[in-house]
């Protein structure tokens, strides 16, 4: 917690599954429901969507923390739930559309403090956050195959793009390969570790630090940097190059380079 910032929780009437608080510009979102491991149910998932939309569109704002327990972040997805749905059926509803596809279209920065365990969907959850902080205890994995099935939610395709193929087929076709929070990080699928007491401390603070930056700038950013995953390398510098170009249109490029020339730190208005 940021000492200095006014701490605002949402109580147990607006979610079920989840607890929602504000820290200065810093919204944190917990999974909370610990007796199924934070286990991704499609109630869990819907509030998640909507407590980071809610965020996503406030003005107040500037950033996102999603967390779980010391124990959890989640460990994967409610088998119980689905183990009975048939294909017709899921492929008419877009079944698990809705974990794939609202979280990848915020605008704002969402930082994923793991803790303890993200296997099969919690593994998907964190790599669909901007940046992922591991405490020293987390287990990453995608053991999908061990259940007749394979991954829904990204996995075939986010942690192949974090860790490469090799690395990425040996834990979704053995089931049985996850990563420790050290080779994580030194795979690139996380980018700092921590302890578990401070993990969302240290993601907090990082958040923060985001949240002070000129907002728009941050979301160019942030939307130039997921176009890397989609684009060929000259369309993709030509897509930075127009938004780096539209940054001159803004306020706070006007305030960041005044303030850098006369050597004071900068004033932003998220204009």
């Amino acid at each position: 917690m940021l000492a200095s910032d006014e701490v605002v929780s949402s109580g147990p009437a607006s979610y079920n599954m989840i607890k929602t608080e504000v820290q200065g510009r810093v919204a944190v979102v917990t999974l909370n429901r610990p007796k199924a491991l934070n286990a991704l149910c499609s109630e869990l998932f819907h509030e998640i969507n909507d407590a980071l939309a809610k965020f996503d569109n406030d003005s107040n704002i500037g950033a996102i923390v999603l967390t779980g327990s010391e124990r959890a972040f989640a460990a994967g997805a409610d088998i119980k739930e689905m183990k009975d749905t048939e294909f017709i059926d899921n492929y008419k509803s877009n079944f698990l559309g809705h974990w794939v596809e609202q979280i990848s279209r915020m605008r704002k920065p969402i930082v994923a403090a793991v803790n303890g365990y993200a296997l099969g969907g919690g593994c998907e959850l964190a790599m669909m956050c901007d940046i992922i902080y591991a405490g020293e205890k987390a287990v990453f994995g995608q053991p999908e195959i061990n259940l007749g099935t394979i991954p829904g939610a990204g996995g075939t395709q986010r942690l192949t793009h974090a860790v490469g193929k090799s690395k990425a087929m040996e834990m979704i076709l053995t089931g049985s390969v996850n990563l420790d929070a050290q080779e994580a990080k030194t795979l690139g699928l996380v980018s700092a570790i921590f302890p578990p007491e401070s993990l969302v401390e240290e993601a907090i603070k990082t958040a923060a630090k985001i949240a002070s930056k000129g907002a728009v700038s941050v979301q160019m950013a942030k939307e130039a940097v997921n176009q890397a995953y989609e684009l060929s390398l000259s369309s993709g510098l030509h897509y930075e190059r127009r938004l780096f170009q539209a940054t001159f249109a803004t306020k706070d490029q006007k305030e960041g380079m005044s303030a850098f020339a006369e050597k004071r730190k900068p004033s932003f208005v998220n204009e």
